[in-house]
């Protein structure tokens, strides 16, 4: 009972900064918006490291943040293997995707990088300065991609929160630390410890670089090719295909 309670206070974390993170674009907008290839390089980084886990037995061993183990790079490549199974794994992917694009179509594909490393690297190091480091906070739990995600989801809605004047969004954005905080006090729950650090960092980003952050840039001028002219193109290449078979 209480895993399932941790599943499902998880996955509502989840759905509440999605919804912030479309409330900070507008979803009528997405459509008009440019492709996020910024995103989708690192979701096939994440794919390609799930690829390793499945070709090669050794990979946990070789790339897991197993503090028993040596080796600087384990706090990256951690990210990008999985060990929640077939529908863990799924979600991961799916949040993954989702969300790199939220943060780059809002921050810019470098900026959003930067904050996906943040992601990666700030936890650890936080968590070292102000809680018990004998008890792991990671709520990768050596592995996944989560953490990163659920990090760089929380920048939204920080920005979110310091960007409209709406009530209703303005509480939406800021129950996701609250809920957060409040997961990680009664579950110990890291992946709302890490939306706080997330919520930090993108309040502190957006304060800092609203004057130069153009998340409207897409609206102003037109990309050349869209999300919304890229999904009306499958249908026909499906047809196509059809078409073309015997």
């Amino acid at each position: 009972m209480g895993n399932l309670l941790f599943n499902i206070s998880t996955a509502a974390l989840m759905v509440l900064m999605f919804k912030a993170g479309l409330a900070a674009l507008g979803p009528d907008t997405i459509p008009g918006r440019r492709v996020p290839w910024a995103a989708a390089g690192v979701l096939a980084v994440a794919l390609a490291g799930v690829l390793t886990q499945f070709c090669w037995s050794g990979a946990m061993n070789a790339f897991d943040a197993d503090p028993g183990r040596s080796g600087w790079w384990r706090v990256v490549t951690s990210v990008f293997l999985q060990n929640g199974g077939f529908l863990g794994g799924t979600w991961n992917m799916a949040t993954l995707a989702v969300i790199a694009a939220l943060a780059e179509w809002f921050w810019g594909g470098p900026l959003m990088l930067v904050l996906f490393a943040a992601g990666i690297l700030l936890p650890q190091h936080i968590d070292s300065l102000f809680l018990d480091t004998s008890r792991s906070t990671d709520p990768r739990n050596f592995v996944g991609s989560s953490g990163a995600t659920y990090f760089l989801a929380a920048t939204l809605t920080a920005a979110l929160l310091l960007r409209t004047t709406a009530g209703k969004e303005r509480l939406l954005a800021v129950a996701a630390p609250v809920l957060g905080l409040a997961m990680w006090i009664a579950q110990e729950n890291g992946h709302g410890l890490v939306v706080v650090y997330g919520f930090a960092l993108g309040a502190l980003v957006w304060a800092l670089g609203r004057r130069v952050i153009r998340p409207d840039r897409d609206l102003e001028r037109a990309p050349s090719r869209t999300v919304g002219s890229l999904t009306a193109r499958m249908p026909m290449v499906a047809r196509r295909g059809r078409a073309g078979t015997p």
